[in-house]
């Protein structure tokens, strides 16, 4: 049943194998310190001629202890075998970019197993402290989960701060063995401590309020000291946290000392800059965001409830809940809120749900109350598994139109002249495209040399000698279409491609043709076109036998135009 986890883990990793703008930092440091080393001579020169970050340094500087940490463990699959596919570890997914894109998504694939093992070891440390059937259910809940599933392996800040804080409250289940005030309890409770402090230190800072409710809660009911555990822990997280990242980020950003995570929590906190990125009212993570990172309703509307109200899981719940719904209460005060900042509580709060989901399992045959409870768990669970892999999957799946733009591109255009320039627009680069999807160097006496641009200037973009030095651009159709066209004539460019990328659901009403081509297109990849004939087989007696014509299916919209310029 764990298993299953980390291979969903994977699998969302291979069917959506590009990143976006939120994960680009870490992706580059991945590229940069695979490609070019970490230089032990003419340090500062190289790192600025070389690595993105000078270039695209940021509103803030982020830490590079993830992305070295990824590096070294991916680097053992590059010296055992150059030809292997670092992007997925085995698995070609894209022939002519396959050699080019490998090395991110070996890392990201490291990245998701470990937060795969984290959440095996808190489903196995809920087996030691609650039984066997709670530990199953909490692996269902999570299997069926998307958000912990799809982002496991994406490397944000949080998730790499996700495995380390899992792990932290996996030291936090007591054992059936032991008691609150032993000491074996109590060094695990330290090292939980520690762990939060090194992961809020190097990489998330709200952490530090994730670290507080559970030190205070843990404080009050009896089970840590001032003097034994809270401050052994915060001054040994302290030391190797801020010493981690103060040694490495300061080399790289060539800015000493540097902690990346205080000036981040100064910029978007103390001078309020994060709020520029919208916000949501204090309700928001209660009302939105839980709901969706559960995704199954029935996790928290009858699991939950039960864990709470019952007297034999009423305690247990309790501490699972308490420190970590106190965290999310206090931070929803931060203005500006995505679920992603609160993501650390899923594991607690789907062990809780866990616990009254085992309840009413282990008493389905007391009451047809139970025995109805216990059938709607199973069909919630499995629907939201399948909403999940075969909804949200393919739906996440078609939102990097500018990665499959390049590689069209890359595919189209590649040995036609011996050097090609190519403009990257706004949002592909937002929607993929990475140093990992670039054409490396050519060897000697070898074509073509690809070069790319990401110029943002809009006053050099606003001249046509700007436009006139690329032989293709990959531009977003409409308005900047338009200008671009305008400025360098309208037959200065022709239609190369165009691709379509995640536009929103669409509701099939009857009558109307259900064509589901991104649906299709995962189901090929899962189990081959006879699995696809089969799902177009079973969509359409399920419209006609149960929802009575009615269906849901992904939409996509043009979103990247490829144009290429028209020779004279």
């Amino acid at each position: 049943m764990g298993k299953a986890d980390a291979a969903l883990i994977l699998l969302h990793l291979y069917q959506a194998p590009y990143t976006k703008v939120e994960e680009s930092f870490h992706v580059q440091a991945v590229h940069d310190i695979l490609s070019y080393g970490i230089p032990t001579q003419n340090v500062a020169e190289t790192l600025r001629a070389k690595y993105d970050h000078f270039t695209f340094p940021g509103a803030v500087p982020r830490t590079f202890v993830g992305a070295a940490v990824l590096s070294a463990f991916s680097q053992p699959f590059i010296w055992l075998n150059d030809t292997i596919d670092r992007q997925l570890l085995g698995i070609k997914a894209f022939p002519l970019c396959s050699a080019l894109t490998n090395d991110v998504n070996s890392a990201r694939a490291i990245l998701g197993l470990f937060n795969a093992l984290s959440l095996l070891s808190f489903a196995s440390g809920l087996r030691r402290a609650f039984g066997k059937t709670t530990a199953i259910w909490y692996l269902l809940y999570q299997a069926s989960q998307f958000h912990v599933l799809y982002y496991a392996s994406r490397t944000l800040s949080n998730m790499f701060a996700f495995g380390l804080s899992t792990l932290a409250l996996r030291c936090l289940l007591q054992d059936h063995s032991q008691s609150a005030t032993s000491k074996t309890y109590r060094n695990r409770c330290r090292l939980s401590l520690c762990l939060l402090t090194i992961a809020g230190i190097i990489f998330r800072s709200e952490l530090a309020i994730f670290l507080a409710t559970n030190t205070i809660f843990l404080f009050l009911t009896g089970r840590i000291g001032i003097q034994r555990e809270i401050i052994p822990a915060g001054l040994l997280g302290l030391l190797l946290g801020l010493g981690t990242t103060v040694l490495v980020d300061s080399f790289f950003w060539q800015k000493y000392p540097l902690w990346p995570e205080l000036e981040a929590f100064i910029f978007n906190v103390i001078h309020g800059q994060s709020s520029a990125w919208g916000t949501h009212p204090w309700h928001f993570y209660f009302t939105n965001a839980i709901p969706r990172l559960l995704l199954n309703p029935l996790v928290y509307l009858v699991g939950l409830p039960f864990a709470l109200f019952q007297p034999s899981t009423r305690s247990a719940a309790a501490y699972l809940l308490i420190p970590s719904l106190t965290f999310i209460a206090i931070y929803s005060l931060q203005p500006h809120k995505e679920w992603r900042f609160i993501i650390y509580t899923i594991p607690p709060l789907t062990a809780a749900s866990a616990l009254g989901a085992s309840y009413i399992w282990t008493h389905r045959t007391k009451s047809l109350l139970y025995r109805l409870l216990s059938l709607a768990m199973i069909l919630s669970t499995l629907a939201s598994l399948l909403c999940s892999t075969f909804i949200l999957l393919p739906a996440s799946s078609a939102n990097y139109p500018g990665a499959h733009a390049l590689n069209s591109l890359h595919n189209h255009a590649h040995s036609t002249k011996p050097t090609i320039s190519v403009h990257l627009g706004n949002l592909a680069c937002q929607t993929g495209v990475t140093r990992f999807l670039e054409m490396p160097s050519p060897l000697e006496n070898s074509t073509p040399t690809w070069t790319y641009d990401k110029t943002e200037n809009e006053t050099l973009k606003s001249t046509s000698s700007f436009w006139s030095q690329f032989d293709y651009l990959l531009i977003e159709p409409g308005e900047e279409e338009v200008k671009v066209r305008s400025l360098s004539g309208p037959d200065r460019w022709e239609d190369v491609d165009v691709v379509e990328g995640f536009a929103g659901l669409r509701i099939v009403r009857p009558g109307e043709e259900a064509v589901g081509p991104v649906e299709e297109r995962v189901l090929t990849k899962f189990v081959g076109e006879d699995g696809a004939r089969l799902w177009r087989t079973g969509r359409e007696f399920a419209r006609r036998a149960v929802t009575r014509g009615w269906w849901v299916e992904v939409r996509m919209d043009p979103k990247i135009k490829i144009l290429g310029r028209v020779s004279v």
